[in-house]
């Protein structure tokens, strides 16, 4: 699931982990029409049950990728 279903905004720094407070770089859309935001740890821990209930995820961990990356070019 990519994002094809629904067009959503990105995530910012203002968006927190529903499970622990952390910046969330996942959003799940459920099909009961309401949305979890994730930390990438949190979406790791619980990819395989949310799959099962998600209508759309919108998965932005490249993010932390990019900036290491940006960091190690410093």
């Amino acid at each position: 699931m990519t994002g094809t279903l629904a067009p959503t905004q990105p995530l910012t720094a203002a968006d927190r982990c529903d499970r622990c407070g952390a910046q969330a770089y996942v959003r799940v859309l459920l099909n009961s029409g309401g949305e979890l935001l994730f930390c990438a740890h949190h979406m790791r821990k619980h990819d395989d049950s949310l799959r099962k209930i998600a209508s759309d995820i919108q998965d932005e961990t490249d993010k932390l990728t990019e900036s290491k990356n940006s960091a190690d070019e410093r």
